[in-house]
């Protein structure tokens, strides 16, 4: 059984911040869990336009607080999300987060990222080992 709060990740290498400054990341469950897939507490700046891709992994968002739209970038088909939402990524679609209101999520990926990733907005994700 695993039981940890978000007060138990932050400020430690689970927490994570993009090199933006538009978001942070609380990893509740990563690779080395042994579960199969890592699960996340996002928080996403209000006021930002965040452009991701997620080539190496499917993702699932559930929006807990915040507004916005979400724009799949390959069709252009433009959603209003808020409380309540969810969206799945499963074609690694490359989409965009234009944020109102300052967005909180939880976010399940599969299969699991292993710690601190390294993200670039070329579909790069991959499966890296804890900070040493």
């Amino acid at each position: 059984m695993i039981v940890r709060t978000t007060q138990d990740i932050t400020n430690t290498e689970r927490d994570v911040e993009a090199e933006n400054g538009n978001w942070r990341s609380k990893r509740i469950v990563l690779a080395d869990d042994r579960v199969g897939f890592s699960f996340h507490e996002t928080v996403i700046k209000a006021g930002t336009v965040n452009d991701f891709w997620y080539a190496n992994h499917v993702e699932a968002v559930w929006l807990v607080e915040g507004r916005g739209r979400l724009t799949d970038l390959e069709t252009g088909t433009v959603y209003d999300i808020g409380p309540g939402s969810m969206y799945l990524l499963n074609g690694f679609e490359k989409h965009r987060l234009e944020v109102d209101e300052q967005m909180r999520m939880m976010c399940v990926f599969n299969p699991p990222v292993t710690g601190r990733e390294v993200h670039d907005e070329h579909g790069v994700y991959p499966l890296i080992t804890l900070d040493e």
